[in-house]
């Protein structure tokens, strides 16, 4: 019998060649809902709070910014940088982030639910209860970063890697899955939906670490 390859194709990643960017000026009102920024720079801000709900960034970069409570639904961020922010409680619902690189965040209880993500890089940093439930991710790559209890419930996935991440309690549950490599991360814990796996690949010492999980999702009882 032929053995099955288990090759998968590797997202693309973002190609982000910033333009020089001029300083944001709040000028005291602050961003507004449907917005348009095109080449700015955000630094050292606190935009916690701020409604940018259908705002487009294009070329920008945030740095260093703190997005706490930020709603920012149906945004789109557009070939842009996201260096250093932080965030409780960030709402991007429904959002947009095409060519976009993440990098060393620290976000906690983000709202990402029902986004496209294409060619995005999330790279270092700690991102805690993430909600990407019914979102679609293709081309996305999470790389040397740490994930509390992310939730792709019903979320499509296609060319998805986790090169040396950690990926605590993960849930599958309802997801889509197809070109995802998890065989790199350097920790995979999956608490729900582990029989959505199939368009997945894992390694072997991963599925031996898995065992029970699928054991349970099938009905096998273990006993001694």
């Amino acid at each position: 019998m032929a053995k099955k390859s288990t090759a998968v194709k590797a997202p693309q990643r973002p190609q982000v060649s910033l333009p020089q960017l001029r300083p944001y000026a709040a000028d005291g009102g602050g961003l507004s809902p449907d917005g348009d920024y095109d080449g700015v720079g955000f630094e050292d801000l606190d935009l916690g709070g701020t409604d940018g709900a259908g705002a487009t960034f294009l070329d920008c970069g945030l740095y260093r910014c703190s997005l706490d409570e930020a709603r920012w639904e149906r945004v789109r961020l557009l070939d842009s940088v996201l260096d250093g922010v932080t965030g409780v409680g960030t709402d991007l619902a429904g959002a947009e982030l095409r060519d976009v690189e993440v990098l060393d965040a620290r976000l906690g209880g983000g709202q990402i639910h029902g986004s496209r993500m294409s060619r995005v890089l999330v790279r270092g940093g700690k991102i805690d209860f993430l909600n990407l439930r019914q979102a679609t991710l293709m081309d996305v790559t999470f790389e040397n970063c740490v994930l509390v209890e992310p939730d792709f419930g019903g979320a499509k996935l296609e060319r998805v890697a986790f090169p040396g991440c950690v990926l605590r309690g993960a849930d599958f549950t309802q997801a889509t899955l197809k070109d995802v490599d998890l065989r790199e991360a350097a920790e995979l814990e999956i608490t729900a939906g582990v029989g959505r796996l199939a368009g997945a690949v894992i390694s072997s010492s991963q599925l031996m670490d898995l065992a029970t999980a699928f054991a349970a999702e099938i009905g096998v009882r273990v006993g001694s």
